[in-house]
């Protein structure tokens, strides 16, 4: 029998068994407190809600933004939601355009390029390549690879409709257990986006793109389609990009209650990569890169395919999902850093999966309980051949192994109304990785190996609807990170997996004209991954125990209505982000500061609206204290402000058009780093950020 068909009847017997007892436990656990609660009978208890219908105009398999937010905030721990309208009013090109403002989010584009660095709450803090640490979904499948590691440029920000933000283990309504959580971004459907849409940006370093949308609905079938292309020159020397990508969906019908739908997208996405720079070169000439990237033609190009199906039902026991996919990628990745490390990258991977998710609104020993249960299965293999890098192109051959990652994750959650504003919250998530390499370059020794990592989660809080639209919560919960390839260690240094259990108390709500979020968390860190990356070749290590605690604040003002004009107002919104990140009292760097994040971040905006269409404000990003770059915290980052500002008119009829300046006192800045142990003036760890910039768009509907 082969290793992928034993350990699929493995998964199999095991999910066989662990199912029913999660349900058992979940049932237990909600029949207890049931049990011990006020009699609801004396109470004003919400009813079950059991939806077994929807109207035309909404899609069964993805919600539409205000279903998503009314079912996000259910969610006692921090998560938030983003909406397109807040994302086209001005230059759309990276993930962090998406989640700028998310507290406790710190996304930074690297290089400028759409590719972004993208850590929550500390997760994949070493990370200034991939992503570890955050499951990233597409309407609720996942896009990272089955080893847990993925790429942001994936995600075109143009095919978005609305993204959820689940930090932490609130992500368990998708089995998520990772310090980090989950961002899902969502498409948009024939029946949420119906008509044409043509949209087109200019502006600094040749920045071009392009978009085209169509969507509608055909009696039970419906469908959207949005092709774009994008095209940049880049602020510093040798980061040329050009994507093209395709993503599109169509949805079938079942009568009210239940729905497929099938998903596709597309990616050929070629971008030339700078190396990195001293601190003193990237703050004195940031558009300067070395001249090894030039002699190595260093680049990352990827071409992938991804397909996915997802179908819901609804009925009166509850809403069942599930779903599968399958991707195909390829990367081609010359780097080049000379004399330590010269390699072509190359790499063929395929990763697949499915799940299954039950949802239901029922009655408990006369109260509300909201059940979740669910299972996920994800497997890959990635052909990765090493070569030496000659001018860009492949030399002789140094390595080849391939990289079989399988995962299977079963989880379930339930909400417990004691009394009617008041829920108890109850989780459990078991996982079963395993990490195998098949060394097939055998001429420098044997390097296969195989590990598993296995793991109980669970997580218990609490949510109290003190007012309509606010909320207080408090939550703990663990997780548990198995580590990707690209941090699995040496065949005699293995890596442990990441451990984690957080403390989170928060609220949420609304009162006239303002609005807020705020969440305070402390997590306890267990064998912290990290990735130390020096003269372009990364070692990996668990770094003992550790603290990330932080508070998280985000919120908008309206003020001055009518103030000028009859319809208009005056908007301050902004998001404050504090990170304690340190270590816990290590034997060779005490209670240092873990690097790699500021302490302090804040992204603020005021804008002023009139009511005949248009806007204009400015707005800032403030990093106001450096922050360190290596652990022995002898190196330092800069602080720094952006100052930018939006403007655009809505002329009506679906024609829009904006103007987006960034940076507009061309500050010199750093963007994003890696990190190492000790650093000196001469350590090449620093990106420079962007210069004065602007850019110039006008969307049309139709």
């Amino acid at each position: 029998m082969t290793h992928t068909s034993m350990f699929y009847f493995t998964a199999r017997s095991t999910a066989e068994r662990l199912l029913p007892r999660l349900a058992i436990a979940l049932l237990g656990a909600t029949a207890a407190i049931a049990l011990l609660a006020p009699d609801a009978r004396s109470q004003t208890v919400t009813s079950p809600i059991t939806v077994t219908a929807k109207p035309e105009d909404e899609a069964i398999t993805v919600p539409n933004a205000d279903e998503a937010k009314k079912r996000i905030e259910k969610t006692a721990g921090g998560v938030d939601i983003v909406t397109a309208d807040e994302v086209r009013d001005g230059r759309a090109n990276s993930v962090k355009d998406i989640l700028g403002y998310v507290p406790g989010v710190f996304a930074q584009s690297k290089y400028g390029q759409e590719d972004s660095r993208l850590s929550i709450r500390g997760s994949g803090l070493s990370r200034s390549f991939h992503l570890r640490g955050t499951r990233i979904l597409r309407d609720g499948v996942p896009i990272t690879d089955a080893d847990g590691s993925g790429d942001t440029m994936e995600i075109d920000p143009l095919a978005v409709d609305y993204t959820e933000i689940y930090k932490g283990a609130n992500a368990l309504q998708y089995g998520a257990s990772l310090l980090g959580g989950a961002v899902n971004f969502v498409s948009p459907t024939g029946r949420s986006n119906p008509g044409f849409l043509l949209r087109q940006e200019f502006g600094s370093f040749d920045s071009m793109r392009t978009q085209f949308g169509a969507g509608g609905v055909s009696g039970n079938y419906d469908y959207y389609v949005t092709p774009t292309y994008s095209h940049s020159s880049g602020f510093r020397d040798h980061t040329d990009q050009d994507y093209k990508r395709l993503n599109g969906n169509i949805g079938y019908r079942f009568g009210d209650g239940a729905e497929t739908r099938f998903f596709l997208s597309a990616a050929d996405i070629n971008q030339k990569i700078p190396g990195s720079l001293t601190k003193e070169q990237a703050l004195s000439n940031p558009r300067q890169t070395p001249a090894s990237s030039f002699v190595g033609n260093t680049k990352r190009n990827i071409d992938s395919l991804r397909g996915a199906n997802k179908t819901t039902f609804l009925t009166e026991t509850g809403e069942v999902t599930v779903g599968a996919f399958l991707a195909r990628k390829e990367l081609f990745h010359p780097l080049y850093s000379p004399p330590f490390f010269t390699p072509v990258i190359d790499n063929d991977e395929t990763n697949g999966g499915g799940f299954v998710r039950w949802y239901n609104d029922l009655t408990v020993a006369g109260h509300r309980s909201e059940v979740t249960l669910g299972a996920n299965y994800f497997a890959g293999i990635n052909q990765a051949r090493t070569y030496n890098n000659v001018g860009g192109s492949r030399g002789a051959l140094t390595a080849f192994d391939d990289q079989i990652s399988r995962t299977f994750e079963v989880y379930g959650e339930n909400a417990l109304y004691v009394v009617n504003n008041v829920a108890v919250i109850t989780g459990l998530q078991g996982t079963m990785a395993k990490r195998e390499l098949d060394d097939k370059f055998l001429s420098n020794g044997d390097r296969s190996f195989e590990r598993g990592y296995n793991s109980i989660n669970p997580k218990v809080g609490l949510r109290w609807d003190y007012a309509p639209s606010n909320q207080a919560f408090i939550n703990l919960s663990w997780a548990d990170e198995p580590p990707p390839f690209s941090e699995l260690g040496t065949t005699t240094v293995a890596v442990e997996s990441q451990k984690s259990k957080t403390l989170e108390i928060g609220t949420r709500g609304s009162h006239g004209d303002v609005a807020w979020d705020a969440a305070v968390y402390r997590a306890w860190l267990q064998d912290e991954l990290q990735s130390i990356l020096v003269n372009g070749q990364s070692s990996q290590q668990n770094i003992g125990s550790t603290i990330h605690q932080g508070i998280e604040l985000g919120g908008e003002w309206t003020a001055l209505r009518n103030a000028f004009a009859q319809g208009d107002k005056m908007a301050l919104r902004g998001a404050y982000t504090y990170s304690d990140f340190h270590f816990d009292n290590h034997s060779t760097y005490g209670s240092n500061d873990i690097p790699g994040a500021p302490r302090h971040f804040l992204v603020a905006e005021l804008r002023y609206t009139h009511a005949s269409g248009w806007y204009a404000g400015p707005n800032v990003e403030w990093v106001p204290q450096a922050y360190n770059v290596d652990n022995a915290n002898t190196l330092k980052t800069d602080p720094y402000a952006l100052l930018g500002a939006k403007a655009g008119y809505d002329f009506g009829d679906g024609l829009k058009v904006f103007v987006d300046g960034r940076n507009l006192l061309d500050k010199k800045y750093i963007a994003e780093v890696s990190v190492l142990p000790t650093g000196t003036a001469s350590s090449a760890q620093f990106n420079p950020g962007d210069g004065r910039a602007v850019y110039l768009g006008v969307e049309y509907r139709w």
